[in-house]
């Protein structure tokens, strides 16, 4: 069985019915969620003239590699609705899910780098990861998500829901 961390992100429509949708999704099709963080609303990094983002992190138990459980998981945005756009990187959308970790592994293929390689840079994704696994060692940067969050110079406010 492999454990993998996910964030989810949504700034389109109604932003918890897509978080519930993407939970429940993601139970059906993927396995069983072990852990889920508070929700958090944030202003959109990196592009921030847009609506603001409510995010959850979660800790999912499934039998996939870390390959398909990728492939999976944009099946399910595009389920929810997301239309990915080549040249866009930070845009709107009803549903992001994103792999940070995947179990204890450093994968560094074209489409699938993991760790997530910008986590320690944004506080939207630190915050609710401390919900459910502040002790985890980053396999790359040997760093407890505690301390990377307190290292973090991410000036964005994360706001409980």
């Amino acid at each position: 069985m492999n454990e993998a961390y996910l964030i989810l992100g949504t700034n389109v429509g109604n932003q918890l019915n897509n978080i519930e949708l993407a939970l429940k999704l993601l139970e059906l099709q993927i396995g069983v969620i072990k852990k889920k963080s508070a929700v958090y609303s944030t202003k959109a990094w990196g592009y921030e003239d847009q609506p603001d983002f409510l995010n959850q992190a979660i800790l999912i138990e499934t039998l996939f590699d870390a390959s398909t459980l990728l492939n999976k998981l944009l099946d399910i945005e595009k389920q929810l609705g997301r239309v990915r756009k080549v040249n866009e990187v930070w845009m709107q959308r009803t549903m992001d899910i994103d792999i940070l970790f995947f179990n204890t592994e450093i994968i560094n293929l074209a489409n699938l780098t993991i760790p997530h390689p910008h986590l320690q840079n944004r506080k939207f994704v630190l915050t609710p990861l401390i919900d459910i696994a502040s002790n985890y060692i980053h396999p790359q940067l040997n760093k407890s998500i505690q301390t990377l969050i307190e290292e973090c110079t991410d000036k964005l406010a994360v706001k409980l829901i």
